[in-house]
């Protein structure tokens, strides 16, 4: 598995401001393979490309495990809809919304993804939830309570 790691300047903590950090450079992206992209704040993020060159970023932790592998699941579609389905127990979720079509209280985040030139970007905040759905569970090991 690639982890990308990168160096970011610290900020106030109480600025919910969102930034863009450097994942990766475009080619290194590979159809229906996963990237895991280490943000500055400890969470680990998902990237994907889907063949029609969609670019899609999600927690990296599954929620079902507690494992940092869904940048090694399996990437598909149902019902059009672009799916990765976690390599451990195979629960599959959207891409799009990090919903998972399993369990319905169960959902990853998305973060915002954007091509800089010849740069893949993740945004450091995701994106608002898009449901009523319960939150993802920790995606830090801080916050999971493990050191």
């Amino acid at each position: 598995m690639s982890v990308l790691t990168h160096t970011a300047t610290a900020q106030e903590p109480s600025e919910p401001t969102t930034g863009w950090i450097h994942a990766c450079p475009k080619h290194r992206l590979e159809p229906g393979i996963g990237l895991a992209v280490l943000l500055p704040d400890g969470h680990q993020v998902a990237l994907f490309t889907t063949r029609d060159h969609h670019l899609y970023a999600v927690d990296n932790l599954d929620p079902h495990t507690g494992a940092t592998v869904i940048s090694r699941g399996i990437v598909g579609d149902r019902a059009g809809e672009p799916t990765v389905a976690s390599p451990m127990l195979k629960h599959v979720f959207s891409l799009t919304t990090g919903q998972s079509l399993d369990a319905p209280d169960v959902r990853l985040n998305t973060w915002p993804v954007r091509v800089d030139g010849e740069n893949v970007q993740i945004a450091t905040t995701p994106h608002p939830t898009q449901n009523a759905c319960a939150p993802a569970q920790s995606t830090t090991r801080a916050e999971q309570g493990t050191p």
